[in-house]
């Protein structure tokens, strides 16, 4: 079963918060949300051992740092598995 669940954060905490919620392990999707248009979907899959997922999301990471830098705040809304 999964849930969602959303964060308004400040553009300078984006990769930060993203970053945090990639390692509590149970995330399905991550979208960024900016003025209720979704921007960008990180798909993650469940299981995926760490090192090979920060491989492959950390140019998503670089991108995402580009783009906070343009942004007052944005919404992160996640989806959880249990």
């Amino acid at each position: 079963m999964s849930f969602k669940e959303r964060f308004t954060v400040p553009g300078s905490r984006l990769v930060e918060k993203v970053k945090e919620l990639i390692h509590e392990g149970n995330i399905r999707k991550i979208r960024l949300i900016h003025k209720e248009k979704t921007l960008l979907e990180i798909p993650l899959s469940i299981g995926a051992p760490v090192a090979a997922l920060g491989i492959i999301v950390a140019p998503v990471l670089a991108a995402l740092g580009a783009f906070a830098a343009l942004i007052t705040e944005c919404t992160i809304e996640v989806e959880k598995t249990e």
